[in-house]
């Protein structure tokens, strides 16, 4: 490796500096693919915001799940909201 004059390995830093570039160059081609995708959703008929709750609630696990269902209940209850919840 080539150590430019203060001891940097200048040829390493520079592969990692351009790996970094191309991977946020896929991370906005990928931001924006998803945002046609909800744009595509919306002319559907389908309302965004839901769908977006929906794939959170998806990446969670059964457990984790469960447990913000109950606490959404018991803070509903508490806020006098009953009948809201997923009962």
């Amino acid at each position: 490796m080539a150590k430019g004059d203060n001891g940097i390995a200048a040829d390493q830093l520079r592969s990692f500096v351009e790996r970094i570039e191309r991977l946020e160059e896929e991370k906005a081609a990928l931001s924006a693919d998803v945002k046609e995708v909800y744009a595509e959703l919306k002319s559907a008929g389908f309302d965004a915001k839901i769908v977006r709750q929906v794939i959170r609630l998806r990446k969670m696990d059964r457990a984790e799940f469960q447990e913000q269902e109950a606490l959404l209940d018991i803070y509903m209850t508490a806020l006098g909201m009953e009948g809201g919840g997923s009962d």
